[in-house]
């Protein structure tokens, strides 16, 4: 079955209309995707520019990438969907480290609300106007950031023994691991070991 790896007219007219009101620092097409590059301070109005005017009514997720080493370090990534015309678009900006804050885009999309606190949670990027930024993930008080590039892969111990389980966990016989044995479902479930 042929692939079409072409960006899709409607994607490149979304991008010509975009650029013809805010800047634009690059454009890229790859494997029939369109990434823009915007400027973080024009962002929320780049938007709401997307969302009302070009029918990208969808955000399907916000991530971030760690350039660790290079500055500015981060980028925040956020993936957008027009239903009506079938289009996705990537837009994407920098954000510093030393000014690792972004624009909450909460009162565009009610899904930005989950994603910005996951982002927040996992790289330490602080979503400025969101109404209830707090972690999603680890717990509250963990002073880390688990996906940057400088976080080891082995964990790291915390001072708060008392909040959550702060040492590496072990994986054979660990407390996410079923035991493999011949019983039930409930019988392999970790908690069950920690009742005998």
């Amino acid at each position: 079955m042929p692939t079409n790896l072409e960006v899709p007219a409607a994607a490149k007219t979304a991008a010509a209309s975009l650029a013809s009101k805010f800047t634009l620092l690059s454009q890229k097409e790859f494997r029939g995707e369109l990434t823009l590059t915007v400027n973080r301070a024009q962002f929320h109005d780049i938007a709401a520019f997307l969302r009302d005017q070009l029918g990208y009514t969808y955000l399907i997720d916000i991530s971030s990438v760690d350039h660790f080493g290079q500055e500015p370090r981060y980028e925040v990534v956020y993936e957008l969907q027009n239903f009506e015309r079938a289009d996705h678009l990537r837009v994407k900006y920098t954000v510093s480290e030393d000014d690792a804050t972004a624009p909450t885009v909460t009162d565009l999309w009610a899904t930005a609300d989950w994603h910005e606190r996951e982002v927040f949670d996992m790289m330490g990027i602080r979503f400025t106007g969101h109404p209830d930024l707090r972690r999603i993930l680890m717990w509250e008080g963990y002073p880390f950031h688990p996906l940057r590039k400088d976080f080891p892969l082995a964990g790291k111990d915390s001072d708060t023994p008392d909040v959550a389980f702060s040492r590496a966990a072990p994986l054979a016989g660990g407390p996410f691991v079923t035991s493999p044995t011949g019983g039930d479902t409930q019988d392999r479930e970790p908690r069950s070991r920690e009742m005998e």
